[in-house]
């Protein structure tokens, strides 16, 4: 099925619970809600969705009230489902048909953290890959065996249904989505007014029960990935990132992983592609060109590579991008030419 790809706004519908999280809603609020309205033009129009239009009471003790019920799913354009307050507790038959009707229209359904659990519910993760918070990642799997659970990412995008771990990746996730929809320069900016990583590196494994490092020597280690930021096009090697770190090559890899959770060449590979996409996006020249503007020895590599990391090809990447440009450039020229229809949409 392929998801619906309406003229911007696109309208998105977020599911508020009983207990569900103020910190996964307050994410989304802040990069779907009127926060980044002044964007011009307007991006996305937020609605929070109740299983009845009501005051919902919040973990800690808010309560938000919202006119908007589970049939806004039907017409959004992304659809997302934050923790559960109780994981013991199935969602209501009412919601898992608005879930699949929503899906069937074809809309695009998120899940944060926990959240994945009531996808699965709805049969939506049946034979996808899927992943949640990593506490609750082997109760996913053996509760719903027919999703292929990954504990490791920081969130899994399986085209029209995408899954968030921990409730601070809701962020990621969030970013992921704009820079899918809009490409990567609004998502940096987005970013930017949130203070915030464009694009954080690993996964959730660097967090599973690990010490926060106290090392001087990580100033060190972030003196090395800000040299190499600035000499992505030429050869970098982990003797030369030591030699910026003023570390032994040893204990450099040592240190580099603890601070980061990676290692140096798996983290450059990913700033190289992510370098990559605003070539994509805004010029037209050719993939191998691209490859090696970015530092990459030879386009195949380069392909690999991205499509290791972005799930799909260079090529498919751009052409992606442009069809979302042409219709956002298309709306907007039926909006100069027909208010009516601006206001409308």
């Amino acid at each position: 099925m392929s998801h619906r790809q309406p003229s911007p706004p696109y309208r998105v519908a977020a599911l508020v619970t009983d207990q569900t999280s103020s910190f996964e809603i307050g994410m989304v609020t802040a990069v779907f809600g009127p926060y980044l309205s002044d964007l011009i033009p307007a991006h996305y129009e937020l609605r929070l969705c109740a299983e009845q239009p009501s005051s919902v009471p919040l973990a800690g003790g808010a309560v938000l009230t919202t006119r908007y019920g589970l049939r806004q799913l039907r017409s959004a354009h992304t659809v997302i489902v934050p923790s559960s307050a109780d994981l013991d507790v199935p969602p209501s038959g009412a919601l898992v048909e608005e879930l699949r009707a929503a899906h069937r229209a074809g809309a695009r359904i998120v899940s944060t953290c926990m959240g994945a659990f009531t996808l699965a519910a709805a049969g939506l993760l049946d034979g996808r890959p899927a992943t949640t918070h990593w506490r609750w990642a082997e109760l996913l799997r053996s509760r719903y065996p027919q999703v292929e659970v990954d504990p490791n990412p920081l969130y899994v995008d399986d085209g029209d249904v995408l899954t968030g771990a921990g409730s601070a990746a809701t962020l990621d996730l969030c970013l992921h989505l704009v820079r899918k929809d809009f490409g990567t320069e609004l998502a940096n900016t987005v970013a930017r007014r949130l203070v915030i990583q464009p694009h954080r590196d690993g996964g959730q494994a660097q967090y599973i029960e690990a010490p926060v490092s106290l090392s001087s020597d990580d100033d060190g280690v972030s003196r090395s990935m800000a040299w190499a930021l600035e000499h992505l096009t030429e050869p970098v090697t982990v003797a030369a990132l030591a030699r910026e770190a003023r570390m032994s090559e040893r204990s450099y890899l040592r240190h580099f992983a603890k601070a980061t959770g990676s290692s140096p060449m798996r983290w450059l590979i990913s700033q190289r592609v992510r370098a990559s996409l605003p070539l994509l996006e805004t010029s037209h020249a050719a993939v191998e060109q691209i490859s090696a503007a970015v530092g990459f020895e030879s386009p195949v590599t380069y392909r690999h590579h991205f499509s290791k990391i972005m799930r799909t090809s260079p090529s498919a990447y751009r052409r992606g991008f442009r069809t979302v440009q042409v219709a956002r450039e298309a709306a907007q020229s039926i909006g100069r030419t027909s208010p009516h229809v601006a206001a409308g949409a």
